[in-house]
């Protein structure tokens, strides 16, 4: 022990971010197991670091009593005035007892533990480090891939991105720069373990944040994203700025802004839609492109559901590739959508004319306000009447 191992410290402190002190600490506590394992002793004995020498020294303390009874822990009180007559009952007395091949065994000894102790100190200041990054955007360097992870650089810290969290139609090569979302900073029995994605919808929040200074400063609010990776994005977005357009702005001018987010995202499809209040309006924009003609909601209030009514054109389009699109639009919304083309509805509603027309007198009357379109007998709202 000596300047090598002050300057061994320095080293680590700066280069793993790990405190001298911390260090010291795990030898100490692994000389104290070495000395009582090796050298078969139980008395109380503590590990005294010299930060001058850079060396350490083990005393034993033996408590100062009438009569011993023990003299592993004890040491009488009439040898003790004997060294200083200032020892009274209940002191503490230290005597050094560092053998002279203590350093070569305790070495040995304490590898194991101290390695211990610096790797929960070193995961603990990465943690403390990164902690404050959770559910943040940062940029990190690709270092490699398995079957399991992309493992990416970050700092001075390797972050691991899971199958799950990478894109489908993203390919991860050694040395690409790519921005990930830091979704989870903990530990492991290996370590410290960051873990990033690709696919987190907040991935999207974050970088319209970037890229919209109005969604950073708040003016605008994005409420709710409904996302599927690699594929589809739809966006809700609101401001209290009565002269702000919360959509135009997020597309930018001749969509600008929410372009540079498609090609970050490798050509992703983006839909921001405006917020309303109304469940109405918000359900016809969330479906957009597709045009909404009525909207009627369930008596059940557990469940949130809604029929969403479309022109018959248009159904294909209000339901999407394989349903996506009403499927991003439940989601974004929170209410489960069914959708149907007007020539059902209709369908329906003459059938109900008929039955009417047979059982009560009135009927002509009834038929005729449901043939005009009216939503006030069956409950539909159309978003135009809003």
């Amino acid at each position: 022990m000596s300047k090598e191992l002050l300057e061994a410290f320095a080293s680590l402190e700066k280069e793993k971010g790990i405190q001298a002190d911390v260090i010291v600490d795990a030898i100490k506590a692994a000389l104290i197991a070495a000395y009582k394992k090796n050298y078969d002793q139980a008395q109380n004995v503590e590990v005294v670091f010299d930060e001058k020498k850079g060396s350490f020294r083990v005393n034993a303390i033996k408590t100062v009593v009438e009569e011993v009874q023990d003299d592993r822990l004890e040491f009488a009180l009439k040898d003790a005035l004997a060294i200083n007559k200032a020892y009274e009952l209940g002191d503490e007395i230290r005597f050094e007892v560092t053998p002279k091949d203590f350093g070569r065994i305790a070495a040995q000894t304490a590898k194991q533990v101290i390695m211990q102790r610096i790797r929960e100190a070193e995961r603990h200041h990465i943690i403390d480090q990164y902690s404050q990054y959770q559910d943040e955007l940062v940029t990190g360097v690709v270092q490699r891939s398995d079957n399991r992870f992309v493992y990416i650089q970050i700092d001075n810290v390797e972050a691991v991105m899971p199958k799950s969290d990478q894109l489908p139609n993203e390919t991860y090569n050694p040395q690409d720069h790519i921005r990930v979302l830091v979704t989870h900073v903990g530990s492991d029995p290996k370590g410290a373990q960051i873990t990033v994605s690709r696919t987190a919808p907040d991935l999207v929040k974050r970088l319209f944040e970037q890229e919209v200074p109005e969604v950073y400063d708040g003016t605008v609010e994005i409420v709710s994203i409904a996302r599927e990776a690699g594929d589809r994005t739809k966006m809700a977005v609101k401001t209290s700025n009565p002269n702000l357009d919360p959509v135009g702005t997020c597309v930018g001018p001749k969509g600008a802004r929410v372009q540079n987010i498609v090609n970050e995202l490798g050509g992703e499809n983006i839909d921001v839609v405006k917020y309303e209040e109304d469940p109405t309006d918000f359900i016809a924009n969330a479906l957009n492109p597709a045009e909404v003609i009525a909207v009627q909601f369930s008596d059940d209030e557990d469940h949130k559901s809604a029929l969403v009514i479309v022109p018959d054109y248009q159904l294909s389009l209000a339901i999407g590739k394989k349903g996506q699109n009403v499927r991003l639009a439940a989601r974004l919304t929170g209410y489960k959508i069914d959708i149907k083309p007007e020539s059902q509805i209709e369908f329906v509603d003459s059938d109900e004319t008929a039955d009417q027309d047979e059982g009560e007198s009135q009927a002509s009357e009834t038929s005729s306000t449901e043939s005009t379109g009216s939503t006030a007998s069956d409950g539909v709202t159309t978003p135009m009447e809003k």
